[in-house]
């Protein structure tokens, strides 16, 4: 696993956090919304790099 696997692995959960606290303080959908398609996307190319399907 190398450094950019890390880094988008780290930065998808940092902004899954970020999902659920701005949940919590009501913030506007549409916010939380692009929060978390940039959460889920960060996750996905950490893991499928992980795997090597996309390199």
């Amino acid at each position: 696993m190398n450094g950019l696997n890390t880094i988008l692995i780290v930065f998808g959960l940092f902004l899954a956090g970020g999902v659920y606290s701005f949940q919590k303080q009501k913030m506007p959908k549409s916010v939380v919304v692009l929060l978390a398609l940039a959460s889920a996307m960060c996750l996905a190319a950490g893991v499928l790099r992980i795997q090597g399907i996309w390199e």
